[in-house]
């Protein structure tokens, strides 16, 4: 049997990841850089409006850590708080409305080319 060397497994700490510009504010990307491209984690700090966007290929999980505001998904506008998960498919506009901390996971891992603005 062959000796393994590569790790079947990653440890982020994500406020330790530099802050990234993005149109919803700020992101910590973790995973993104996986030579697997399975999945990616984010932690996102929304400063007011994020801007209205879609995926052709990636479909998103977005958590609410902190803060109130809403999400708006194909036009319609629903009511976040902490504890609410939202399941964005491929295809689907959308963006974060007000001040928000959320954890964003992205199947496959996030890809910069698959963000698309009308």
């Amino acid at each position: 049997m062959a000796n393994e060397t590569i790790p079947r497994y990653e440890f982020v700490r994500l406020e330790g990841l530099p802050a990234l510009d993005c149109p919803c504010g700020k992101t910590r990307r973790a995973f993104a850089d996986d030579g697997e491209k399975i999945v990616s984690m984010h932690l996102v700090e929304i400063e007011g409006d994020a801007k209205l966007h879609y995926h052709r290929r990636l479909t998103e999980v977005y958590y609410v850590l902190e803060g109130h505001g809403e999400m708006e998904l194909d036009g319609q506008r629903h009511s976040i708080q902490p504890g609410d998960a939202v399941l964005v498919k491929p295809g689907c506009r959308h963006r974060a409305l007000g001040e928000l901390k959320i954890l964003n996971v992205v199947v496959p891992a996030f890809d910069p080319a698959d963000e698309w603005f009308d």
